[in-house]
């Protein structure tokens, strides 16, 4: 009843830019913090930036100076500029909307974690 749809991969080539966006659909009420992961060596996944409901944000030190996470919260939507691309960061990114609230049969459901399907990004060196 509600997912989240990712957009915005492609492939570049080292030094360039894409941005990525993800959009929640469904009858959402709220969503506490949106964010986006990548595959890492040793993890299954690793965080690369998130952004709470009230504007907070977070980027891994690997991105940071060159990703920004940013959020329309009456759209439901998260976006991840990234500038400056390295091969390196060549990946799937997805992602995740956790506690999510969402209207449904006359009441509320809360969801601890929605996931994307992901987008590829690909950097040619």
């Amino acid at each position: 009843q509600v997912q989240l749809v990712e957009s915005g991969g492609g492939l570049v080539q080292a030094g360039e830019s894409l941005r990525l966006s993800c959009a929640a659909s469904g009858s959402i009420f709220s969503i506490n913090t949106m964010s986006w992961y990548r595959p890492a060596p040793a993890k299954q996944r690793e965080l690369v930036a998130d952004i709470t409901s009230s504007g907070s944000r977070k980027h891994a030190d690997s991105v940071k100076g060159r990703f920004t996470i940013s959020r329309d919260n009456a759209k439901n939507t998260v976006y991840l500029q990234m500038n400056s691309l390295k091969f390196e960061d060549t990946a799937v990114y997805y992602c995740n909307a956790d506690n999510l609230k969402y209207y449904s049969g006359g009441g509320y459901v809360n969801v601890g974690d929605v996931w994307g399907q992901g987008t590829q990004v690909t950097v040619s060196s």
